[in-house]
């Protein structure tokens, strides 16, 4: 695991986002995005997993495309970012895209650390996770979900449910003290992943602060 810094070093809000080789094209489009959507400044830390699968996956199940099966590691890569999130004088936020989005929520079960969640077109189809939601609170200020309108056009039956999912996840957080948001993008989940995610963190960041955009 490796962490890459971007932004304002001293800014009161941190964002962390969980990356693999895949994102770093688009980091630095993404943050020019979200400098565009808020005056809010930020410092905002780009942390590689070694293993998108196996790191992001909060615990063990099949695949579901290809051959590469999820290897529930959740648990030890909160641990290794726990080091980050030791300043109490700054706002965390955590967020991040895919499989990235549904560790982000997963992690606000387990803290109270981060005061905003940025999921964007997280995998709400991963087994189990909406059942896990239903039965665990997540410890945070504000939520923010996303989803491609043909996301749910997937051949694969387990991928296919994702909007449904979402949606009932939605549904759950709506009862839970906390501020929450699900928007509907156009086009598949590979459209406009840096576009996506920037609004994902643009709106937790304007939803627990009183000086951002409006």
């Amino acid at each position: 695991m490796k962490i890459y810094t971007y932004g304002h070093p001293e800014a009161a809000s941190v964002l962390i986002q969980l990356v693999g080789d895949h994102d770093f094209a688009g980091i630095e489009q993404e943050i020019a995005l979200l400098r565009g959507m808020t005056n809010l400044d930020f410092s905002f830390l780009a942390v590689k997993v070694d293993s998108w699968n196996d790191d992001l996956s909060p615990w063990p199940a099949p695949a579901v495309f290809g051959r590469e099966n999820f290897g529930g590691r959740a648990k030890e890569t909160w641990k290794a970012i726990q080091p980050i999130l030791a300043d109490p004088s700054k706002k965390y936020y955590l967020g991040g895209y895919s499989l990235a989005g549904l560790f982000a929520l997963w992690a606000a079960t387990q803290t109270d650390t981060f005061c905003g969640i940025a999921a964007a077109s997280p995998s709400a189809w991963f087994p189990d996770f909406y059942e896990y939601v239903q039965k665990n609170v997540l410890k945070t200020s504000a939520v923010y979900l996303s989803l491609g309108d043909k996301e749910h056009k997937s051949r694969n039956p387990v991928m296919a449910a994702v909007e449904d999912k979402l949606r009932a996840i939605y549904t759950q957080l709506q009862a839970q003290p906390l501020k929450c948001m699900l928007e509907m993008n156009p086009g598949n989940h590979f459209k406009e992943p840096e576009l996506r995610t920037a609004k994902a963190f643009a709106w937790v960041m304007k939803n627990t602060n009183t000086a951002g955009k409006q």
